[in-house]
């Protein structure tokens, strides 16, 4: 099953700039299809392979900082090739 994931990261502290680009460099190396915007960056995948990878980088994220926020939604389907037609 594939799956669509948006992810809103915010360290909670003011040296957040370094982990969140650490976080999406991880995101990118993964293999997976990772879209980025100026608010928000997306994964596309398999299920598994999709929350395998999130469970991990978000954990080690997260015992890199000392508070953070992170907001994710899920949408079963890969919505990577979306196109807006209007």
């Amino acid at each position: 099953m594939d799956i669509s994931v948006e992810l809103t990261f915010s360290p909670l502290q003011d040296d957040f700039e370094e982990r969140i680009i650490d976080f999406i460099k991880k995101l990118r190396a993964s293999g997976l299809t990772v879209l980025e915007n100026p608010l928000s960056t997306q994964v596309y995948g398999e299920y598994d392979a999709v929350m395998k990878l999130l469970q991990t980088e978000i954990k080690t994220a997260f015992e890199l900082m000392d508070r953070g926020l992170l907001l994710m939604k899920v949408v079963k389907s890969d919505r990577s090739g979306y196109e807006p037609h209007f």
